[in-house]
């Protein structure tokens, strides 16, 4: 007798993902966008200049979607103004990187100055930006505190000069803007490839920083 039972024949298998099956979702994540979209802006700056640095170049330096800057800095202007914030911080340090305790007025001005003009000689785009007032917005806080900084460390030298917005006798702007004149014209005129000239006919063995040496010693020969 033949058994009346039958075999249920499931559908084939097929490869691959079943149709049901929802791909899970992935969070997206690039570490802190913030800094990585200031260290690409940074290395745009240096390598094509202000004119090629714009939010969506930034973006794609530092492997993000376009829009993704626009949470952290708004706009161009945003981006270019926290970049001049971290400029400002680290300018800060290098001008006091070579005093020491106990340094006389006259040793730690020429020390600040040699940092003043090293900071821009290696950083030549971040440099110019960070005196760009019309591509900046000192409203935002991180900028206007760190231009606050740097600029108190100049002004500190000179003694009895004290935070950023103390009145300031006649006197005591005269010297600050003397001292700083000096140190950021020179920093100009050297970013110009103006004092090459001048370089090309001192002795051998001498350069810009030699030069900027000897003005420094004849600037503060009275102090």
């Amino acid at each position: 007798m033949k058994s009346t039972s039958r075999t249920t024949r499931r559908p084939p298998v097929r490869a691959g993902r079943p149709r049901h099956v929802a791909s899970p979702a992935v969070p997206y994540h690039h570490g802190s966008l913030r800094e990585a979209m200031l260290r690409a802006a940074e290395r745009i700056l240096e390598r094509d200049g202000i004119a090629g640095l714009t939010l969506r170049a930034a973006a794609r330096e530092a492997g993000v979607s376009h829009a993704a800057p626009k949470n952290h800095f708004g706009d161009l202007r945003g981006l270019l103004s926290e970049l001049a914030a971290v400029g400002f911080a680290r300018f800060g340090a290098a001008m006091v990187a070579n005093t020491r305790e106990g340094d006389t007025t006259k040793a730690r001005l020429a020390a600040i100055g040699h940092g003043y003009v090293t900071f821009a000689k290696e950083n030549p785009g971040l440099f110019l930006l960070m005196f760009r007032s019309e591509r900046l917005d000192f409203s935002r806080p991180a900028l206007r505190a760190a231009g606050e900084a740097g600029f108190g460390v100049l002004a500190g030298t000179l003694g009895q000069i004290g935070p950023y917005e103390t009145p300031l006798t006649l006197s005591q702007a005269a010297r600050l803007t003397a001292a700083w004149s000096l140190v950021h014209g020179f920093a100009m005129l050297m970013l110009d490839g103006r004092l090459k000239p001048l370089v090309a006919r001192m002795p051998d063995g001498t350069d810009e920083m030699t030069l900027l040496a000897a003005v420094l010693s004849g600037a503060t020969a009275g102090v």
